[in-house]
């Protein structure tokens, strides 16, 4: 295992008018900042249902159709980037999903200090930055010392899925995700019927974006070993 370099910053973006007021209201009832203190899913959500995590949820297009097909999931999107996560909290106020709840923060950090181990039905990482350069690779975020963390925190059974563009990142991920002793592959395209949510994603405007370049959208899927 070798370390991730985690340095990060909130990064500051410019909210809408109608996004600042959706935030200063509706925030605190959806969303949190990551902190050290275990969640308690049931008080998140005022309920018990199987819990799923998104990390890097971008704008949350992905995140808001899927719990739309699924509302007896609950799902937590990480994310760092305070417009995407506004964006997220409008789909959320819009279309009513109360199986969505928000933490802005490091993936890693969250998964470390607020979700319990073994409590995850599933994990979601759906194109996260391939970092391509070499000397910036320490940076990916699907690290062997990740894996064996998301890993932990799936109950036996509970699935990864994992989706990128980009070639070099996902001979990496294949490798090192394979590596993980406690988890093993899936197909990709059928989940050997162990996939306990769906796997269906909605084409998003950077992933349309990439199929118009030609570049090849790998999936991957492990489980929990039992």
């Amino acid at each position: 295992m070798f370390p991730r370099v985690t340095a990060y910053r909130f990064r500051r973006g410019t909210l809408r008018p109608g996004q600042q007021r959706n935030w200063e209201e509706h925030w605190p009832t959806y969303g949190r900042n990551v902190a050290d203190e275990v969640i308690d899913p049931e008080v998140m959500f005022g309920r018990v249902a199987p819990l799923i995590v998104e990390i890097g949820s971008g704008t949350g297009t992905s995140t808001a159709a899927m719990a739309a097909e699924e509302p007896d999931l609950d799902v937590i999107a990480v994310e760092v980037y305070q417009p995407g996560l506004a964006q997220l909290l409008g789909m959320i106020l819009r279309e009513g999903l109360e199986n969505v709840r928000m933490i802005r923060g490091d993936g890693v950090d969250v998964l470390t200090n607020m979700i319990a181990p073994a409590s995850l039905t599933g994990v979601r990482v759906f194109f996260p930055d391939p970092w391509p350069k070499a000397r910036h690779h320490k940076r990916r975020l699907l690290q062997s010392g990740t894996f064996a963390l998301i890993s932990s925190r799936l109950r036996p059974g509970g699935v990864l899925h994992v989706a990128t563009d980009h070639a070099d990142y996902a001979d990496w991920i294949a490798e090192t995700g394979d590596a993980e002793p406690s988890l093993e592959r899936l197909d990709a395209t059928t989940g050997d019927g162990h996939v306990p949510f769906s796997l269906k994603r909605p084409v998003t405007k950077f992933e349309g974006k990439g199929l118009q370049e030609e570049r090849v959208i790998n999936e991957f899927l492990w489980r929990r070993r039992d």
